[in-house]
């Protein structure tokens, strides 16, 4: 298999944790990529028509994307069980909260990147940090008992929402008043797969 790569995205770190988690790393060869929403010519659009990152290709069937597809696929490739059936509504739940908070943190590096400094839409950038407020708030008041169980998906693309929010937004603090994720987030940064696909 490979798998389009770029260590800085949390969508593909989701993917490495994932492979890590499930024994997988070294079946994948990784393709060193970057592209952005107005330059994605250095991801193959034939694979992914998107130019999204990541894409993961298999020697068999269509490549795969997004990282909620590849994750999915990887885990019942490994009969790993990160989707648990007893929790799977849960689980999916989970991970597309932590999903939508790692997209909101992608635009706001976007705007900066992608505009002229006298275009940049601070109303927008400032709702989009409120999107991943509401995010975090719910985690921390609603999902902390699901967070402290058995491994699962939701608990992988939780990590790598946080870990991202320190890496490139680290300057607005998302731990004030969320003492409990907090903990957490210490706790799930020390296992193996975190601290080998931190970004740089």
């Amino acid at each position: 298999m490979q798998l389009y790569h770029s260590p800085a995205s949390p969508f593909v770190r989701k993917v490495m944790v994932t492979l890590h988690e499930t024994g997988q790393l070294d079946e994948v060869e990784l393709i060193s990529t970057v592209g952005n929403p107005l330059d994605t010519s250095r991801v193959s659009r034939t694979e992914n028509p998107l130019g999204k990152i990541p894409t993961l290709l298999r020697p068999s069937g269509p490549a795969l994307f997004d990282s909620r597809v590849i994750c999915r696929f990887l885990d019942d490739r490994a009969g790993a069980g990160l989707y648990p059936e007893k929790r799977i509504w849960e689980v999916l739940t989970l991970e597309a909260l932590a999903d939508g908070i790692m997209e909101a943190a992608v635009l706001m590096v976007y705007e900066s990147r992608c505009r002229p400094e006298e275009k940049i839409h601070d109303f927008w950038v400032e709702g989009q940090w409120a999107k991943i407020g509401r995010g975090l708030d719910a985690l921390e008041t609603r999902w902390m008992s699901h967070l402290s169980g058995p491994l699962d998906m939701g608990q992988i693309a939780c990590g790598c929402a946080l870990g991202y929010l320190d890496f490139r937004h680290g300057d607005r603090d998302w731990r004030q008043g969320r003492d409990s994720l907090t903990q957490w987030e210490v706790r799930f940064a020390e296992r193996e797969s975190m601290q080998r696909t931190q970004p740089e």
